[in-house]
């Protein structure tokens, strides 16, 4: 189901005046929940029919768009209750259609303002805003990875909000997950056969001032057989995170920031991937790594950016963990150590 342009347009030649809204179903075969208005000041709406038992929602603070709810009186009819999602800008015209289109989806699937809540935090931070273009594939192999590890390694260990929190990528910072005594950079490959990772300045192997530096390296192959992909593991974290509101609202924050959007799914999803394996390696100063310490001059006149790869085949002496069961519980226990041996009472 689709909410598309000629839905308005019919709404808009009927445009109503004074307090009236015109409002059709959207999905008559589908649901007799939701309608779409237009009003006198050319405002388009959903609106969400409740039943007796169903409570009221209001949403007064979000960009783009308010949702309250309201009793509205239908033409020889008593009045009914209906949450009611007004778009205040033109330019969330594309975004508040999909919004529609999945509310109708899942509408008589259970209680009403948690379906519109769901939807609702999936796309407020993309309401208003132009939608970028595709990721690169690059990117999305480097975000898919640090979600994996953000899904599996960290929040089965730790409270939701504190994973969130650790999880430092979309902020620019030095290492994609950084907290008291630790920091994590995640890398991916493609490659099949070797554990080649690309490895960007000097500065990104260096440790965390008094704390210790572990890369996660994820190795995966495309296979249109496979069932990983991007959409999949950002839903995999949203259902995990929807009993903290706080942190899903972050966590849709921070991929918005990314430059993901749900706009793009259909195509994310075409882009399948096998996880060959994981490993945690602590960088140590056995690991192969540049880093300005071994410039003590500093760089050599005229050498810019520094970029290299790094071949992790035969240090596998330097992996601490192959799987979450066994590595997460090391990165808590060096996070708990480090403050027990900084404490003072």
């Amino acid at each position: 189901m689709i909410l598309n342009t000629e839905v308005w347009k019919k709404l808009e030649s009927e445009c109503p005046k004074g307090e009236r809204i015109t409002a059709r179903l959207v999905f008559p075969e589908k649901s007799r929940k939701l309608y779409v208005g237009f009003d006198s000041d050319k405002q388009r709406h959903l609106l969400i029919s409740l039943n007796e038992k169903e409570e009221d929602y209001q949403d007064l603070q979000s960009k783009g768009f308010s949702i309250t709810t309201r009793e509205l009186v239908v033409k020889n009819a008593a009045p009914h209750r209906y949450i009611d999602i007004v778009c205040h800008d033109p330019a969330g015209y594309v975004i508040f259609d999909v919004m529609g289109s999945e509310i109708g989806e899942k509408i008589d699937s259970g209680n009403s303002k948690e379906i519109i809540i769901q939807v609702i935090s999936k796309w407020r931070n993309f309401l208003g805003r132009t939608p970028r273009d595709l990721l690169s594939h690059n990117e999305l192999v480097g975000i898919f990875a640090e979600l994996w590890f953000l899904y599996y390694w960290l929040l089965p260990k730790t409270k939701k909000m504190d994973a969130i929190n650790k999880w430092r990528s979309p902020f620019l910072s030095r290492h994609d997950f950084e907290w008291t005594g630790s920091s994590v950079e995640v890398k991916a490959t493609t490659n099949a056969h070797s554990r080649v990772h690309k490895i960007n300045g000097l500065e990104q192997l260096s440790p965390p001032k008094d704390g210790k530096l572990f890369l996660f390296s994820l190795r995966l192959r495309e296979e249109n057989g496979a069932d990983a992909t991007l959409p999949g593991i950002i839903n995999l974290c949203r259902e995990e995170l929807r009993s903290d509101i706080e942190a899903l609202s972050k966590f849709e924050n921070m991929i918005a920031a990314l430059g993901y959007s749900p706009l793009h799914d259909d195509e994310y999803c075409k882009i399948k991937f096998r996880i060959i394996d994981e490993k945690l390696y602590e960088v140590t100063k056995d690991f192969p790594r540049l880093v300005p310490d071994l410039f003590k001059d500093g760089m050599p006149l005229g050498v810019g950016a520094v970029e290299y790869t790094v071949n992790l085949d035969g240090y596998d002496g330097l992996c601490i963990a192959k799987s979450p069961n066994d590595g997460a519980e090391l990165l808590i226990m060096e996070d708990i150590l480090f403050l027990d041996k900084n404490y003072k009472p």
